[in-house]
Order: C-alpha cells, then structure tokens, then sequence
C-alpha cells in the first residue's frame, strides 16, 4: 500500500463537480493514463479550472474512468468545477511526504540511497540523521553525529565487570552484558582521566554475553589506587556501551613475593602477616611446621614438621590429598607463624631419655601445621619419641635386648610416624629409629638387614607452589653404635645421625624445610637442630 505515480497523466472532467462531491469522471478512456490503484494505493492529482483555480484531492479508487476521491488536500479548499476542466498529476508537497509509504509486500519499486565506500563516508558530525550505502561492507548505515552506525545494527550493553584492577601488575576482568556479538572482535576501552589513561584492547568475545579482557600496562602502571577507571565496549557493529567505573585496588603484601607464570607467590620463612589488598578469592597454600630435634645416645632422629596443602593435584603430609579451597576477602591482614625448628638434646647424661625439643607449629589464619616430635634418648625401659606433625624416633631401650621404644606418632594429615628402635643382641647396642618425615615412615632399628644400624629418617613431599618441584619435610636420621651406619636424614634435608662416641647428631642442612635434626651416637655428642618450617600463598589475579 502507498502513493503511485505516473508520468504525465491528465484528462477533462465528463460531468461538473460541486464542492462536496466525493466521485469524478473522466472522458472516455482517460481513465488509463492515471495509477491503477489497490487495495490502500492511492494518488494525489490536481483540478484546475478555466481562471487556473486548484484543489489537490486523493484519489482512492478508480474504475475505469471514475475517481473516488477525498476533497481539499494539501492546504487547498473544496471548490465546484465544470465540464471540461482539467485534472493533472502535478508534484506535489503531499506526494514527497508519502512517497516512503510504499510498502506493499508485492511492490516491486525500490527506494535509492547514496551509495559509496568506506573511505568517501561524509564526516559524521556533519550528516546527523543521515543514511547512506556502504558497498565495501554492502549495510546500510546511518549518522547519529559522532560516528557512522550499521541500521540494524547489534546493540551492545556492559552490565557487570569481575575482577579487580591492580595497581603495579597486570590481572584479568569478565565482562557481562549484551550484544557482544560472539567471537567478534570487541574494543574494550579504560579511562582514568586524572591519571592520563585512554586506551583500548581489542579481545574476541567469548559469547553474546561475556568477553575477558587482561589489563594493559598502560592502565596498571598508571592508575592510583582508588581512583576510578571507566570501562565501555564497542562492538564489531560499532554500538557502544554504557560506561561502568572499577576502582583500582592494592595488591596484596607480605613474605617475599615472587611471580611464575600467571601465580603471584607470597613466601613467608619467618612469621609476618599477608594483607589482601584489594584481593578477594581462592588462594593456594603449604603451610609447613618446624622440624624437631634429635635425641642422644643411639638417639632418635626429629621428625618432620607438619605439612599441610590445598595445591590441586598434590598431596599434604601423612599421604593425605589436597585441602579444600582456602577464600580469602579484599583489606583482609592475616596472620602468618612461621615455626621454629626444635633444638637436639644438649643436655649430656647417660641413659637419660631426654627429647628433642618439639618443633614450632606454623600459621596461615585457620590451618596450623604441627611442628615435629623430638627424638627420644636411651633409657632404661620403653622411650617412645615425641608425637607431632611427624612423630620422633624411639632411641635404644637399655632393659634388655627384647626392649623396644616405639616411634612418636604423626598427626592425620600432616605427617608420618618415628621409626622404632627393636633393641638389641650380643651387647651389641643398636641404633635410633628414623624421624618421621612428611611423605613416608621413619626407618625402624635395626636397619638395612643389619642387627645393629640406625634408621634412616623418614621422606619429605614435593610440591611446586613456587614454580619449580622442591622437596620439604625429611625426618632426622638415628644415631648408632660405633661402629655402625647411623641412619641418613629424610630426602638428605634432615640432619644425618651421629656415629659412635665421635658424633654429634647432624643439624637439619637447610632453613625453612621443616625437617627433623640428627640423632647422636653417645651421651657425650649433642643432638641435631630441626630446621624451621614456611608458609607459601599463591593466587592469579
């Protein structure tokens, strides 16, 4: 349905019309040189009298030679006209303003628009509500007086931005809204006007409604904590968003920080406290207690401090799996103990069945890590060493060669038991059991199939949490009779015991692995030091 038109159409009215006559007609056969007119068509034609008197009237049917028409259009006045005068089709103001109202499905007219490449596009401030054709893209586009929009085109909305901006290093944001356009390219923009910010980054969008954008440096090595940055996003269609503001935050501190691969690591090898910043999420720990140390005089070896992690795929002490996740909330200061290794035995005495001092525990808010059991020393009747995170080791029962002293026990989670000392024969004195270590058992004594060798100290766990496997949490060897083998600490990070009357107990080598210190050999050797525990968080912003 719409205006029609043809090319110089005129007649003679066949009877006079008065005012508010509704029908005119035409000579014989004049009737054809007007529109053919549907159902809805219509056309505006103009009578004109002898004194060139107009009324422009609508025509809304016609048979043959007979009009149905509305009178008095276009700002003119019904009037009476006369056999013979003329009607025209003359353009018309009304005609231009209806000439858009052709939109009859079948209709086979088209409408022309300007029509040209990108780079002839007008200058969009000087064409608002203009449109036009682009034939490299082949769409339609109109003006809205900054930029050139597709007709049509997607609509993009930016409702929501996850994550955090971080002054100093890069982090990653989730976008959410409409209109993304999936896999399209979207230009995502950062605006921090007093800091001088202005950038885009262009990302493909994950869907319709969500897209992931890494912070650039231009915007961390820029913006101020607490000011707010502006983010909007244009599509591939040229739309653009609304703004949202995210104000950027402190990173999180404490321990010594280090980065590997998208992990920021905080490693803590003394006790402090790490604030959150403006971090709120999951973080991933190993919480690791002091190592005890070891008995004298065929003394037990230290055990292990306690291990305790929640790394995806890797294990805490005692053979157990990965913790559950560990959330952390943003301005959040939480407490960090690193615990001390605990001293050997120094007090030299016969047969005095003194222990190794416990190790320190260690602290990361809600998950404390036991320190390790002290090692036992002789004495006459059962000396079963200290239980902890790994248990003690049991030092040389001097009732008899039936007697025995039981290893120290572990603790659920954390760590192994000490290894025990199965007496002696032929006054042959054996030697101390093996400290408990994080990943396996302290070794038993007798040791290696010898009736008279120390055991070995139990084995420590690896982990990655930094970036590269270390080892941690070896039990302490024990101390054996002269002269034979004194048991070697846990995974070589627990201290080695002594030999003999020549040997102290070896301390724990290396800080800060929670690893159990060495057994003597005599009452006249002291005992060796466990090594202090540690505390790791990681998390990617």
């Amino acid at each position: 349905m719409g205006v029609k038109v043809t090319n110089n159409g005129f007649g003679t009215l066949s009877a006079g019309i008065n005012s508010s006559a509704t029908t005119v007609t035409v000579d014989s056969g004049q009737g054809a040189r007007f529109p053919a007119l549907s159902s809805g068509d219509f056309f505006f034609a103009t009578l004109v009298d002898t004194s060139n008197n107009l009324e422009i009237i609508k025509v809304t049917a016609r048979s043959t030679d007979s009009m149905t028409v509305t009178r008095a259009q276009d700002n003119t006045s019904a009037r009476a006209f006369s056999i013979g005068d003329r009607i025209e089709l003359r353009p018309t103001a009304a005609l231009f303003e209806n000439a858009h109202l052709d939109n009859t499905p079948t209709s086979t007219g088209s409408f022309g628009l300007p029509k040209g490449t990108t780079a002839q596009q007008p200058t969009a401030s000087a064409t608002e509500g203009h449109i036009r054709y682009d034939t490299d893209d082949d769409v339609v586009y109109f003006s809205n007086g900054t930029s050139w929009i597709k007709i049509s085109s997607v609509v993009a909305t930016l409702s929501s931005v996850s994550g955090s901006i971080f002054a100093g290093v890069a982090s990653t944001l989730t976008l959410s809204g409409t209109g993304f356009m999936s896999g399209a390219n979207l230009v995502v923009n950062f605006t921090q006007t007093s800091d001088s910010i202005n950038t885009n980054v262009t990302v493909a969008a994950s869907s319709d409604t969500s897209a992931t954008v890494t912070v650039p440096s231009a915007v961390y090595n820029n913006v101020t904590v607490g000011n707010a940055v502006s983010l909007k996003v244009t599509n591939a269609d040229g739309v653009i968003s609304g703004v949202l503001n995210t104000t950027a935050v402190a990173l999180p501190s404490g321990g010594t920080i280090t980065t590997s691969g998208s992990y920021r690591i905080h490693t803590f090898n003394s006790s402090g406290t790490f604030a959150t910043g403006g971090y709120a999420g999951n973080v991933e720990y190993l919480v690791l207690g002091g190592g005890a140390g070891g008995g004298i005089q065929h003394g037990g070896g230290g055990g292990a401090g306690g291990y305790r992690t929640n790394v995806s795929g890797q294990s805490s002490g005692g053979g157990a799996s990965a913790e559950s996740a560990y959330a952390v909330t943003a301005s959040q200061n939480i407490t960090v103990t690193v615990g001390a290794g605990g001293a050997g035995v120094t007090t030299l005495s016969s047969m005095g069945g003194l222990r190794g001092a416990s190790g320190g525990n260690s602290v990361f808010g809600t998950i404390t890590s036991l320190g390790g059991g002290g090692g036992t020393s002789m004495a006459t009747g059962n000396n079963t060493g200290n239980s902890g995170g790994s248990g003690g080791g049991g030092a040389l029962d001097a009732t008899g060669g039936g007697g025995t002293s039981a290893g120290g026990a572990g603790t659920s989670g954390q760590g192994y038991a000490g290894g025990t000392n199965n007496g002696y024969t032929n006054n042959n004195y054996g030697g101390g059991g093996g400290g408990g270590g994080a990943g396996g058992v302290g070794e038993d004594a007798p040791a290696d199939g010898s009736a008279y060798n120390a055991g070995d100290g139990g084995v420590g766990v690896s982990s990655n949490i930094t970036g590269s496997n270390v080892t941690r949490g070896g039990g302490g060897g024990g101390g054996s009779h002269n002269p034979f083998s004194p048991g070697g600490g846990g995974s070589s990070l627990g201290g080695n015991g002594g030999q003999g009357n020549s040997q102290a107990g070896f301390n724990a080598p290396n800080a800060n692995t929670g690893s159990g210190g060495g057994g003597s050999g005599a009452n006249n050797f002291i005992g060796g030091n466990g090594s202090s525990g540690v505390v790791i968080v990681r998390y990617t912003l």
